[in-house]
């Protein structure tokens, strides 16, 4: 037996959680009741292994939202009732198959206990005792099915989670807000020698950023949705917050990726103007990264043309989203350059419903609000 292990994991967690991540730890639900745990087993025709039962008597899954606790794979970690429901709706994707197809893709006796929720996806355990299986890890992805081999144990699962908390690497647990958050900065920075070259003539064959003909246009709410709180915080803080912010965030892209040694860009980002001599040279910039595989400066020559050409709610907006491919700390640094303010909520569809900020351009969610409580009227 290792429910002992589940014990000795869950205490670690716990209480890193509580030191570093109070928000995440208090999402956790409380023990489910061994009845409950028993009347799901024979609702879905399984054993839990006792790992599962040992983990669900120390927390009935937690409280969805972004201060959820989710595996370093971005799994969250699910409750009683929503294991049940998720384990009969893979269920449900599996019917018709035959039986080879079905054990390949999701067997009767797998159980669902962690999911991705952007898609199907989700870790499993085998709850079939007649297996050589039973009890082990596996993923479930919608494209190839589950596949085994994540854990030999839940206890073993979770004190890889213990252990990715106190000793991080990759992905990187960082708390913002007092909550986890799982990175992992998928590029590097690739060595960057500025050339000496003169700027780019006006014939030269050179990518096209697409930019905006107004600077000033108004931003989309889809560019702020990755940002959380954050987002919200650029929708309604001061516009010359946001300028400073935006000019801000500029400079540290500019200086993180090497580019600020162009003196036509350091320059342009000090005096923004939609005709800057900057935009060819961030053009030549995109077109040299492209050929190297430098996916992050072509990026980042794309966002730094929004930002020199004065579009500051699309730089504040696109930058930390650059940033973040390099960068595990990005909402902490974008949170000090709109200048510490206490944070909202993770803004809802009635948040964006109700801004009123011309320039984000809500009005997609304002139409949706008014359709709604015209049909509710």
């Amino acid at each position: 037996m290792t429910t002992h292990l589940v014990d000795a994991a869950w205490d670690r967690i716990d209480r890193w959680l509580l030191t570093h991540a109070p928000r995440t730890f208090a999402a956790l639900a409380p023990p489910a009741r061994e009845e409950d745990i028993r009347a799901a087993e024979r609702e879905l025709g399984v054993d839990f292994p006792p790992d599962l039962c040992a983990s669900l008597l120390r927390h009935d899954g937690t409280r969805p939202g972004p201060e959820a606790l989710r595996f370093d794979d971005d799994d969250r970690l699910l409750g009683l009732r929503e294991i049940v429901e998720a384990t009969e709706m893979m269920r449900s994707f599996a019917q018709g198959l035959d039986a080879d197809d079905e054990d390949g893709y999701w067997s009767h006796g797998y159980v669902k206990f962690g999911a991705y929720e952007v898609t199907s996806d989700g870790v499993a355990i085998d709850c079939d005792p007649r297996r050589d299986t039973y009890g082990t890890i596996g993923r479930f992805f919608d494209e190839i099915g589950t596949t085994f081999g994540k854990a030999d144990s839940l206890s073993a699962y979770l004190t890889r989670l213990a252990d990715r908390l106190e000793i991080p690497g990759h992905p990187i647990p960082v708390t913002f807000a007092g909550r986890l958050i799982w990175e992992d900065p998928s590029q590097r920075l690739p060595e960057w020698e500025p050339t000496d070259t003169p700027l780019p003539g006006p014939d030269a064959e050179l990518p096209s950023f697409d930019l905006p003909e107004d600077p000033s246009e108004r931003l989309k709410v889809g560019f702020l949705d990755g940002l959380e709180e954050l987002g919200a915080l650029v929708a309604t803080l001061p516009p010359e917050r946001i300028a400073e912010a935006a000019r801000a965030q500029a400079r540290r892209l500019a200086d993180e990726t090497g580019l600020a040694a162009y003196a036509e860009i350091t320059e342009a980002l000090d005096t923004p103007s939609p005709d800057s001599p900057a935009i060819p040279r961030l053009r030549a910039v995109r077109a040299s990264a492209e050929s190297r595989g430098d996916h992050v400066r072509a990026k980042a020559a794309l966002e730094l043309a929004h930002a020199v050409r004065g579009s500051v709610y699309r730089a504040v907006a696109e930058i930390p989203t650059t940033r973040a491919m390099y960068a595990p700390l990005w909402r902490d640094d974008l949170h000090a350059d709109l200048g510490s303010p206490p944070l909202p909520p993770d803004p809802d569809d009635t948040f964006w419903a109700r801004l009123r900020n011309p320039a984000i351009d809500a009005d997609a969610y304002a139409d949706w609000f008014t359709e709604g409580h015209c049909i509710q009227d």
